[in-house]
């Protein structure tokens, strides 16, 4: 597909890359020359400098024959603008990256009257992540599958940690649970184990099973948090007034510290549910006042990521059960998870990619490719693939022993038609109608019958 991005911040850039790498045809704007040379140099995508929501400039790069724009700029207004005026040329699909809580009100008019076909609030997003991991304070991240009868989830092996140096092979024999560990990240190298493989500390796993069978897993390891109660949130941001919407709406006490008083006050008469509190979070005397002991989640969402690195590092040291920060600058989050820092990191930029990534590939699947959505994870190096199996797929009926699968390709779990959900092994095989995880590095991955030899 022919997709045009305007802005090449942390989402645009990231945007870029990924698509690229899937093999679409990229055109990127942005108002910076430098930004788009340095995109144009070390991307095979073409580039133009100049304003996103310029008529001259969208025809320049092609508007009118393009399959999608992309609007990621930091100004809603130019995103808005941008494709209103990219629909007008004739663009088939439009998405709009969208902050402002007012514009939000607003978004199936803009939907509507002017063309929309996405719209994504990043900081909305984030807080539901952060709402998903907070009410299953074992993962570090959390993605669904299948109508989310699938989860895979993000896990620190610790220290004396039951399963460290297990062999995958011997897993299911010691917890009595049916789980699949299906990508393993470990001192910066990613593996896609076979039975094998042989677990360590610090190893940062994916494993998938069903809702249930997760709580089994940690319960059966003796690890098993509860969900939290009380959460303190450092941040009296959009994000986290979204997050904190969705926590007191779940029935949690939440507690958001700010040392800006104008913000606290329009916090408070927003959410008259939570306790706002004016403070400095870096004042340990007010932290230990306000109970961070006793807390059972602790988010840090300042807008700088050092302050939130060692927020989140301060709340560890008074044992908080779960500890998660807002960082968004890459080499500051893989510092922090590598080196065992923080619990859990999100950033605003990927989560917002990864949605327009699985959009995207909604879009290919409508017009006859063959994945239904695709998440990134171990820091973006492995694919999570779902399909559907339709009649046309060869591998029906046979048993995955009998099949050669790819290296570094794993079947993760499948929910057949009626529901049922598998975690596979080698006498599983597919069947007509299936909703099939693949957990793959291979980029170019598009088809199920591709992932045998």
């Amino acid at each position: 597909m022919k997709i045009v991005i305007i802005g090449l911040g942390k989402v645009g850039r990231s945007l870029a890359k990924n698509l690229s790498d899937d093999g679409h045809d990229i055109v990127v704007i942005d108002s910076q020359p430098q930004l788009v040379y340095d995109a144009v140099n070390s991307m095979d995508i073409q580039g133009i400098s100049g304003n996103g929501a310029s008529f001259e400039i969208q025809k320049e790069a092609g508007v009118n024959e393009a399959d999608l724009l992309i609007a990621a700029t930091s100004s809603d207004e130019i995103n808005i603008l941008s494709c209103f005026l990219a629909k007008k040329l004739g663009t088939k699909n439009t998405i709009a990256r969208i902050r402002n809580q007012e514009y939000e009100k607003q978004l199936r008019y803009l939907r509507s009257e002017l063309g929309l076909s996405m719209a994504i609030n990043p900081e909305k997003e984030v807080a539901r992540e952060i709402s998903r991991i907070i009410r299953f304070p074992n993962a570090m991240n959390i993605e669904s599958f299948a109508r989310r009868k699938i989860e895979l989830i993000e896990y620190r092996i610790t220290e004396n940690n039951p399963i460290a140096n297990m062999k995958l092979s011997d897993l299911y024999g010691a917890v009595r649970v049916k789980v699949l560990i299906c990508a393993v990240l470990r001192k910066g190298k990613t593996y896609i184990p076979t039975g094998n493989f042989v677990l360590e500390t610090g190893d940062i796993i994916h494993l998938t099973a069903t809702p249930r069978n997760l709580e089994l897993f940690f319960r059966n390891l003796g690890l098993y948090k509860t969900k939290a109660k009380n959460v303190m949130i450092v941040g009296a941001s959009n994000m986290g007034y979204y997050l904190a919407r969705d926590l007191t709406d779940a029935g949690m006490s939440v507690k958001i510290i700010d040392n800006d008083e104008e913000r606290c006050q329009k916090m408070s008469e927003k959410l008259p549910k939570a306790l706002v509190i004016v403070g400095d979070a870096n004042d340990s005397d007010l932290m230990e006042e306000e109970g961070i002991a006793n807390t059972d989640a602790f988010v840090s969402l300042t807008g700088m990521d050092e302050t939130n690195i060692i927020l989140a590092v301060y709340a560890l040291k008074q044992n908080v059960s779960k500890v998660i920060a807002k960082v968004n600058r890459k080499p500051f989050a893989d510092i922090a998870v590598s080196g065992n820092l923080i619990d859990t990191v999100v950033s605003t930029g990927t989560v917002t990619s990864n949605m327009i990534l699985q959009y995207v590939r909604a879009m290919q699947n409508a017009v006859g490719r063959k994945v239904a959505s695709v998440n990134k994870i171990i820091r973006g190096n492995v694919n999570a693939l779902e399909f559907n199996v339709h009649e046309g797929c060869t591998l029906i009926d046979i048993p995955f022993k009998n099949l050669k699968i790819k290296d570094n390709t794993l079947v993760a779990g499948i929910v057949r038609k009626n529901g049922d959900i598998i975690i596979p092994d080698g006498n599983t095989s597919f069947s007509i109608g299936d909703d099939v995880v693949i957990v793959t590095t291979d980029n170019k991955l598009d088809d199920l019958n591709e992932i045998v030899r």
